[in-house]
């Protein structure tokens, strides 16, 4: 009986090995077939040629993200490889076209991009550098221009709108979802602990509107962000800002094109096929189709994206120097997973950078965060605290969109703090939330429970039954000693008192360009101006730049990005709902203390 078992047991084990090769083998087959149906049409990143008078077409469609990363199984399988915005090349590519005579000049299409404004800001002043170089030229077309669109390419010579196309200026709003009457309805109750008069991300869970702190801030930091953007699109449109906001006060969207011209918010009318014969012209060709066409892909591909010796006063790197490390730290941190800023992972990657830190000039960390585990925080402050000890290094930091809370938390240690006028920052406060389900269990679902426990807190925390008076003041002495911590990691860092910190603290957040006034950061500048402005604190005349973690394309990109390939619903549906259960398992799994600033739409 049992040899039986074994056999059967065996026997299915090899068939669904079997199975998967054969899987495997079709995907294969099918991808070769995808191939040879593509033709000549398309051309291969590796091979493209960079011809002197090439143009780059600067596809602006989908949402900007800070590098390529690691595709995971699911994005590969539903096709999701290549529809965003890779901020690190974009912006390298463009910088390094502006010195390559090659490189006649940039088509920007706008259909829809998507980003904070930091990083909206990093692209347009990559194209403004661009177009200021001696015979470059940089047209942009737009069937309609989104804002976000519109200020990223508001500095091109010559903007082009389709003649029943629009332009949208509105300013900018911001949202925030109040679910108190849901949870009211429920029978559910967030028990809500927290440090930070402007503390706000807990809000929505127990109030049904903004309070005047939150507003404030909001209203704050909000204005700030515009007049950046308005006195940009201004002094690229050769307009004054209030002008600018008389756009955004006249629903520029709902405007003819012809009226969007008269008010220099647009250069040119006409359709595609005629921006697209003005690029020939300019490219000196007959035809669009005879100009050599480059994706920022397929330009990136052609150049060592270590080497910066194509910029001013940076000479070729030898095999001696050193490299300046780019540690890039997105997303919600978090105490394990596979998404965003895992901490553990995160302290392995600087504990390793600092171990193997001989041909390194420097640590650059590329923050973009709204905070999360307060816990994960430390840990990547105290890592990065070791690497400045025991390699005797500098440490820098640049903002990207947004270093709030715990994304300032993990900041606050470095040497310089680089931030853009837009970036979101500070924060600097702590909540923790229990949420008690008694009410729905009980009087929606009839639901009832009984405990047994041999000390009074012995089924803390719990979802049953609400926090005693005694937990209540001991958690909150437990979120008012993490914001002590807090407020001292950032008074150590930034070298000055504790209650100086505190005085700009209560959890407020500031644009970058307010944090440069009260000293949360030091310099104004980007990514690229914070590894210029560390080689030049070290006088480095070449060095090379490295950016970390590592990524590395599995195999599956390369396979399914030759076609997209379609899939079974069944297995579509199966892997929509293991992204629900990991949702649900990250919302119950998530640490009882948070350093995180609240979640606002803005648009």
């Amino acid at each position: 009986m049992i040899k039986k078992f074994f056999l059967s047991f065996f026997g299915s084990m090899a068939a669904i090995w079997l199975t998967f090769l054969l899987i495997v083998l079709l995907a294969v087959a099918g991808a070769a077939i995808s191939v040879a149906s593509l033709g000549t049409g398309l051309k291969s990143v590796a091979t493209a040629e960079v011809k002197k008078g090439s143009v780059i077409v600067l596809d602006l469609a989908g949402y900007i993200n800070e590098r390529k990363s690691t595709p995971s199984l699911t994005d590969a399988l539903q096709g999701e490889l290549e529809d965003n915005i890779n901020l690190s090349e974009t912006v390298a590519a463009i910088y390094r076209a502006a010195h390559d005579a090659r490189i006649s000049g940039i088509y920007a299409d706008c259909g829809g991009v998507a980003g904070g404004v930091a990083s909206l800001q990093d692209i347009q002043d990559a194209l403004n550098y661009f177009k200021s170089q001696p015979d470059k030229w940089l047209l942009a077309y737009g069937d309609s221009y989104g804002q976000a669109d519109y200020y990223a390419v508001s500095g091109a010579s010559e903007l082009w709108l389709n003649p029943i196309g629009s332009v949208d200026i509105h300013g900018l709003s911001g949202t925030t979802l109040f679910y108190t009457g849901l949870l009211e309805k429920l029978g559910v109750k967030m028990q809500i602990l927290r440090v930070g008069t402007f503390k706000s991300a807990v809000e929505p869970y127990f109030l049904k509107e903004m309070s005047p702190a939150s507003r404030l801030q909001q209203e704050s930091y909000m204005g700030a962000l515009w007049d950046s953007m308005k006195s940009n699109i201004a002094k690229n449109r050769g307009v004054e800002p209030a002008a600018v906001n008389g756009w955004a006060d006249e629903f520029t969207f709902t405007m003819s094109a012809d009226s969007i011209k008269a008010l220099g918010i647009v250069t040119d009318l006409g359709y595609r096929h005629q921006a697209e014969q003005r690029v020939a012209e300019l490219a000196d060709k007959k035809k669009f189709d005879d100009v050599n066409k480059l994706t920022i892909a397929e330009y990136a591909a052609a150049f060592d994206q270590t080497d910066y010796s194509y910029l001013p006063d940076v000479a070729t790197p030898k095999k001696k120097d050193k490299t300046i490390a780019v540690l890039y730290a997105v997303g919600e941190i978090t105490d394990a997973g596979k998404d965003g800023i895992v901490g553990d992972k995160m302290v392995a990657e600087i504990n390793d950078l600092a171990n193997n830190s001989d041909d390194l000039a420097g640590l650059i960390l590329r923050v973009n965060s709204p905070g999360g585990s307060a816990f994960a925080s430390e840990q990547i402050w105290e890592a990065l605290q070791q690497f400045k000890a025991k390699t005797q290094l500098p440490f820098y930091v640049s903002m990207g969109d947004v270093a709030a809370s715990g994304g300032y938390y993990i900041s606050c240690g470095a040497d310089v703090i680089y931030a853009q006028p837009t970036t979101i920052t500070g924060s600097i406060g702590i909540f923790g939330m229990i949420p008690e389900i008694h009410g729905l269990l009980e009087n929606h679902l009839g639901i009832t429970t009984s405990t047994v426990k041999t000390n009074r807190n012995g089924n803390f925390p719990s979802l049953l039954n609400p926090m005693t008076a005694e937990q209540t003041a001991k958690m909150q002495a437990y979120i008012e000693r993490g914001y002590d911590l807090f407020t001292k990691r950032c008074a150590d860092g930034r070298h000055t008192t504790q209650d100086s910190i505190k005085a700009i603290a209560e959890g407020r957040v500031w644009a970058g360009s307010q944090a440069l006034e009260n000293g949360l950061v030091d310099r104004m500048g980007t990514l690229r101006e914070a590894i210029y402005g560390m080689a030049s604190d070290l006088d480095l005349k070449s060095y090379r730049v490295k950016e970390y973690p590592e990524t590395e394309n599995k195999w599956w990109e390369a396979l399914l990005s030759l076609d997209e390939l379609e899939m079974d619903a069944d297995v579509i549906k199966e892997i929509k709902a293991q992204e629900a259960l990991n949702a649900v398992k990250k919302l119950t799994e998530a640490p009882r203390v948070q350093c995180r600033m609240e979640t606002v739409i803005i648009k």
